[in-house]
């Protein structure tokens, strides 16, 4: 009888262990490989047949899979082929009692690893097992420099301020606890993503996937079926063999949920489910599936007063904020100012071809003292425009878009430039919804905030058209 039911017992663990899938239709041999595997410290899963093992492989997403050459139903070669198809990462040793060189050659040009005759010694197994993880380890962190290099401009995180050096510390800590939820707030454009990625890179999870996830960018519908996966019919326009949701694709990884205020009450049942018992069902399926992520969730909303109002479960959020991180705005750390703009303009001067190096000290002034209502990212936009509009060594006033009162003053580096913060943020605001043409989508993007609070900002400077 087949021991699948042991992927019941998926669970999370402070250390994650390289998952191996055995799939043989002979109980001893699987018996025997999973008690050896065992004893080496890694985590075993079997299966007696090709088209169950298949199913298993799409959930576990396993480091490695052992399997039969000769077996009924789905052969050993067949499988190998739908394995790779699936995940090119995965590797596959096949072993077989009736070795021969044609088939050898075809599993080889296949993909698989390894090739083993039975019958087989332990202790060789045990040496291509190893060699073969080995092999494994050194892909997924190729994979993940990768990943890490293409952060553009944010590989970084500026930590020049008091309060941004005590969250980089704390965000070290919560990273050692690679299962706990953590709950990350702050206003819009601060950095959360940033900060859940670190976290992420900072576990034991950082091998394994990263996967971002919007949750206000997506309907009710949709976001449903990225997240849990939908079974072949379900609904109308489903896929004829269905579709495995991000949780399946993220096993042992690490999913940021970002704006999860924005979820709808009946998803946020379903999260709360998977957060309890490390289990979900795909949309229109009835089997139970074992998923071991790390969840980070962010918001720039204040979740307490959105459970009060009833918009925002109450368990899940004691759920999410086990532990939490509050990312201050940029106005209130503003000796990460100055480094963020030095940063930013060294990033932009490599991706625009420019040479941007002077920063006068009337600009550092309007710099320090502008409230950024937009934060980080504001302040990353404003500086990639500068610098790709730029056509010397000196960063323009003009350029900033910050006013012409502003440019001025700066221009003649007035180090005792006194604007007051709202002035200048009426003046800067005005400026960009100038130069969009009062597009308010396109002037939230480029001010860093979204469409509410940029109307807000509109009513409360009484900026007119």
């Amino acid at each position: 009888m087949s021991d699948t039911k042991s992927v019941n017992n998926l669970e999370s663990q402070d250390s994650v262990k390289p998952v191996i899938l055995v799939v043989d239709d002979e109980d001893t041999i699987r018996s025997c490989l999973k008690e050896a595997l065992e004893a080496e410290g890694h985590k075993v899963y079997t299966s007696e047949d090709g088209g169950n093992s298949l199913r298993l492989t799409k959930e576990l997403i396993p480091d490695l899979v052992i399997l039969d050459l000769k077996m009924p139903g789905m052969n050993g070669l067949d499988l190998l082929r739908e394995i790779k198809l699936h995940d090119q990462n995965i590797l596959v040793i096949l072993l077989t009692g009736h070795a021969s060189v044609d088939s050898a050659v075809s599993a080889m040009k296949a993909g698989a690893f390894d090739y083993l005759e039975k019958p087989f010694k332990m202790e060789h197994i045990k040496v291509v097992v190893d060699k073969a993880l080995s092999t494994q380890s050194l892909m997924r962190e190729v994979s993940r420099l990768r990943a890490k290099t293409n952060i553009t401009g944010d590989v970084n995180i500026i930590a020049v301020s008091k309060e941004m050096k005590e969250i980089v510390e704390h965000v070290k800590i919560i990273a050692q606890s690679p299962s706990s939820t953590v709950l990350i707030h702050g206003e819009s454009g601060t950095g959360k993503e940033l900060i859940a990625n670190y976290i992420h890179m900072m576990s034991a999870r950082n091998k394994y996937r990263f996967m971002e996830v919007n949750c206000a960018a997506l309907t009710e519908n949709l976001l449903e079926s990225e997240l849990f996966g939908y079974e072949k019919g379900s609904f109308t326009g489903a896929a004829t063999t269905g579709k495995a949701g991000l949780f399946e694709v993220t096993q042992r990884g690490t999913m940021f949920l970002d704006e999860i205020g924005e979820m709808s009450i009946s998803l946020q049942s379903k999260l709360l489910r998977v957060l309890q018992e490390r289990k979900f069902k795909r949309v229109g399926g009835v089997d139970d599936i074992n998923i071991d992520v790390r969840i980070i969730a962010s918001t720039n909303r204040d979740l307490e007063e959105e459970v009060k109002k009833g918009n925002f479960r109450k368990d899940l959020y004691y759920r999410l904020k086990v532990l939490p991180v509050f990312l201050c705005a940029l106005r209130d750390r503003k000796d990460d100012i100055l480094p963020l703009v030095k940063h930013y303009i060294h990033n932009f001067n490599k991706e625009f071809n420019k040479n941007v190096n002077n920063i006068p000290s009337g600009i550092e002034a309007i710099l320090k003292n502008y409230d950024w209502p937009g934060n980080v990212r504001e302040l990353k936009n404003v500086i990639e425009r500068a610098v790709l509009l730029s056509n010397n060594a000196t960063l323009s006033a003009e350029h900033l878009l910050l006013g012409s009162e502003i440019g001025a003053k700066a221009t003649g580096e007035d180090e005792d430039a006194d604007q007051s913060i709202s002035t200048i943020e009426k003046q800067h605001i005005a400026a960009i919804l100038k130069e969009t043409s009062w597009q308010m989508t396109k002037a939230s993007k480029i001010l860093g905030i979204n469409r509410t609070t940029l109307y807000n900002k509109i009513k409360h400077y009484d900026i007119k058209q």
